[in-house]
């Protein structure tokens, strides 16, 4: 059990039966009236945002979520295949659960798999994944004064804009949050 005194961005709870994660808290002391927390929550499962406001001192349950590091093998049809680093047993999981960077996943990607009750809830890629270009535009030496990008193809098959400069056969450095180029390798 945690109290809502005790909450903190990132902490998650059970509540009506779902999956919640802090996403912002305020404690609210009114001149008049108890006080009160006000706060942002959102699905850890669906992803919708909720805001809802608790007593100061409310109790509810907190979820404890398991976090392991996990390799992505290979992918078929629609499932993607994973090792536990620990264990060595192997999992699937759909693109529903992967979310819209599964196309950045390469062979040997080491990623974060969160359970909750022996149950995938969710997976987190590395904030930077390293990747070769296997097609673009040829570069321009010496354009680097301006911010314009081109499309370059990956070898994963996704498509990111990079600098001018940037030619096939390239390591670039990715943010997979935003699928924004960071650096030449």
């Amino acid at each position: 059990m945690i109290s809502t005194n005790d909450f903190r961005t990132g902490v998650t709870v059970e509540l009506e039966g779902q999956l919640w994660t802090v996403v912002d808290f305020q404690h609210v002391k009114p001149g008049k009236g108890s006080a009160f927390v006000r706060t942002r929550l959102k699905n850890v499962i669906r992803g919708n945002v909720l805001e809802k406001t608790f007593r100061a001192g409310e109790m509810l349950t907190r979820a404890i979520i398991e976090t392991r590091e996990m390799q992505y093998l290979y992918g078929s049809a629609d499932e993607y295949h994973f090792m536990d680093n620990a264990t060595y047993e192997q999992i699937h999981l759909g693109q529903d659960i992967l979310g819209d960077q599964v196309d950045l996943l390469k062979e040997g990607t080491s990623i974060n798999v969160q359970f909750h009750d022996g149950r995938v809830i969710g997976a987190e890629l590395p904030n930077h994944i390293e990747l070769a270009i296997i097609e673009t535009d040829p570069g321009f030496k010496g354009d680097t004064a301006t911010n314009v990008q081109k499309p370059a193809k990956l070898e994963t098959g996704a498509v990111v804009n990079v600098p001018l400069f940037i030619n096939a056969g390239d390591r670039i450095r990715i943010d997979t949050r935003d699928r924004k180029y960071v650096s030449r390798v």
